[in-house]
């Protein structure tokens, strides 16, 4: 099992969540491949979106339905600060993940984190388990309590 995937695990175990990751062969580079491996619609594909401030170099988290764009300019008034992308390199460093494998905890440095209130329209989201080859199913309201995010309007 990668490191990645274990740090996952045991920050969910932390949290008091037993995951059930599922290996997925093709990957989980596109909510759309993720959601058809699964059997699901793309919304319910939780992308997890690192944005930063060319500012401070703080990094966010803004925790998305698959189908919805984060909107930079939304989360830039959300988080109260000028966002920009965040490059996969400073990304991987925050995180500990790579793009594609990014997970909604178990981050290398703890990150403020929103989360998109379409996500809580589901019974069960999927979101990345540390690598792009890993899911876990999740209930929205856990996931919200166990990331700590604020539900906020940052789509387009």
């Amino acid at each position: 099992m990668s490191k990645s995937l274990n740090r996952v695990l045991a920050d969910a175990e932390a949290r008091g969540l037993t995951l059930a990751p599922v290996r997925l062969e093709a990957g989980t580079l596109t909510a759309q491949a993720a959601a058809d491996a699964v059997g699901t619609s793309a919304d319910q594909i939780v992308k997890s979106i690192v944005l930063r401030s060319p500012d401070s170099g703080e990094h966010v988290l803004f925790l998305t339905a698959g189908g919805n764009y984060v909107c930079i300019d939304k989360a830039a008034r959300v988080a109260g600060m000028a966002l920009e992308k965040a490059d996969a390199a400073s990304i991987r460093a925050v995180t500990g993940f790579a793009i594609g494998g990014v997970s909604p905890f178990g981050h290398a440095t703890p990150l403020r984190t929103w989360l998109d209130p379409k996500v809580m329209t589901y019974a069960t989201v999927w979101a990345a388990a540390g690598t792009p080859h890993h899911v876990f199913e999740i209930a929205p309201p856990v996931l919200k309590r166990a990331t700590g995010a604020a539900e906020a309007d940052f789509t387009r």
